[in-house]
């Protein structure tokens, strides 16, 4: 019984010392874990702390670069509120000027008509140039018709009195005159002379081949050809062609060409009788000087009397004061209402 009742509180005291140690042990793990979790939590802190002073740093770095963007915006904006102001200045000038402009269009359109007909009648009384007269009435009254002012219409209807006037006159077709006697002009080296061609006809008469003649008669023939050549026969009423050396030759197609380059200045300038001498001229020298047969001096006489028998209009053409005062009196009306 005593032997039992010992073993009982050293079981009690076993038990506690077990656990104690247990306790013990358990204490040093949790002690070891939460220390190695302290550990990792500060070494987490600390990484943190190190991202967020980068951060910090790239976020003072993009702070600067945004305060130095913002400097050179601020200068851009100035620069622009300048120009800005630049511009509205210029748009106000331009606007001034413009409604200027559109005050004073009306008097610069009717002073450049003004000056256009004055030309034009110009042309028209000293070169009886009827085609730029008529030129320019159509563009006077092409812009006045685009105004679309009734104010205008007594210049418009004296535009277009003149306009008819003018259509009305029978006129040559003084270019295509002009273009044919350039064409003779041009042709002038290629006709041939009167002299050659008879030469030529001579060359073509046909000989009786040498193998075919006799010693007798191919001497007999030579003899004859010899005579020949010492009397020669001519009749009066058919004259030969004179025989003209190389430089008269040349003198005379230069002279045939300054004739009709004579004529076709008498066509600008309006002179028919000039016109109708130098042709006269030209058509002598053809027929007496250059080879009738040829083709090329057929053809150019043929033109010469086309020439010739062309219907030309020399009078002189009527003005076209009508239109000049009908526009120089509205200016005069329009600067004393406005004064």
């Amino acid at each position: 019984m005593d032997t039992v009742e010992r073993k009982t509180p050293n079981a009690w005291r076993i038990a506690l010392a077990v656990l104690a140690l247990a306790a013990l042990a358990a204490f040093a793990w949790a002690w070891l874990d939460a220390r190695s979790r302290i550990g990792a939590t500060q070494d987490e802190v600390a990484r943190r702390l190190r991202d967020i002073e980068t951060d910090a740093r790239e976020a003072r770095a993009l702070a600067r670069q945004a305060q130095e963007s913002m400097r050179e915006m601020q200068g851009k904006l100035g620069l622009l509120e300048g120009k800005l102001a630049d511009a509205q200045s210029r748009q106000v000038a331009l606007e001034a000027l413009y409604q200027d402009l559109s005050r004073n269009r009306d008097e610069w359109q009717l002073a450049e008509i003004e000056q256009v007909l004055a030309i034009a009648a110009q042309q028209l009384q000293l070169a009886g140039n009827v085609r730029a007269a008529l030129l320019a009435l159509q563009l006077a009254e092409s812009r006045l018709s685009r105004t679309d002012r009734p104010q205008l219409l007594a210049v418009r209807r004296a535009l277009t009195r003149d306009i008819e006037r003018l259509k009305a006159l029978p006129a040559a077709d003084v270019p295509a005159l002009g273009r044919q006697l350039d064409a003779l002009v041009a042709g002038v080296d290629a006709l041939p002379l009167a002299f050659d061609g008879r030469v030529e006809r001579a060359a073509e008469k046909p000989q009786p081949p040498a193998a075919a003649q006799g010693a007798v008669a191919r001497l007999a023939a030579e003899l004859w050809g010899e005579l020949r050549q010492l009397v020669i026969v001519r009749r009066v009423d058919a004259p030969e062609p004179p025989l003209l050396a190389p430089t008269q030759a040349y003198f005379l197609r230069e002279n045939l060409r300054l004739r009709l380059l004579s004529a076709r200045l008498a066509l600008l300038s309006r002179n028919q009788g000039a016109f109708q001498d130098d042709l006269s001229a030209a058509q002598q020298w053809l027929q007496r000087y250059f080879d009738p047969r040829a083709h090329a001096t057929q053809a150019a006489q043929a033109q010469l009397r086309q020439l010739q028998a062309a219907t030309l209009n020399f009078e002189p053409p009527p003005s076209i004061s009508d239109s000049l005062e009908a526009v120089r009196g509205f200016k005069s009306r329009r600067e004393r209402s406005s004064g």
